[in-house]
């Protein structure tokens, strides 16, 4: 028995997709995925985090001190 036709849903909002790709000499790609809606927004709320983190992290790296910037003339 093919797995891909036998998903049952575990969540009532549960998403399923499949998609398979001919790539020609008889060689197929074949792929199925399954979200629910509470995990796409924690997977975007863990990459908004991840990227909030790294801009903080850069902008530290490339700031420079007062000090080096110079006072301003008098």
């Amino acid at each position: 028995m093919d797995q891909t036709s036998a998903m049952i849903p575990a969540h009532p909002d549960e998403m399923q997709s499949r998609v398979e790709i001919s790539l020609g000499g008889g060689r197929t790609l074949a792929g199925t995925a399954r979200a629910t809606p509470a995990g796409l927004i924690t997977a975007a709320m863990l990459a908004s985090a991840g990227l909030l983190s790294a801009a903080a992290l850069i902008r530290a790296t490339t700031a420079r001190p007062q000090a080096e910037r110079g006072s301003p003339a008098r």
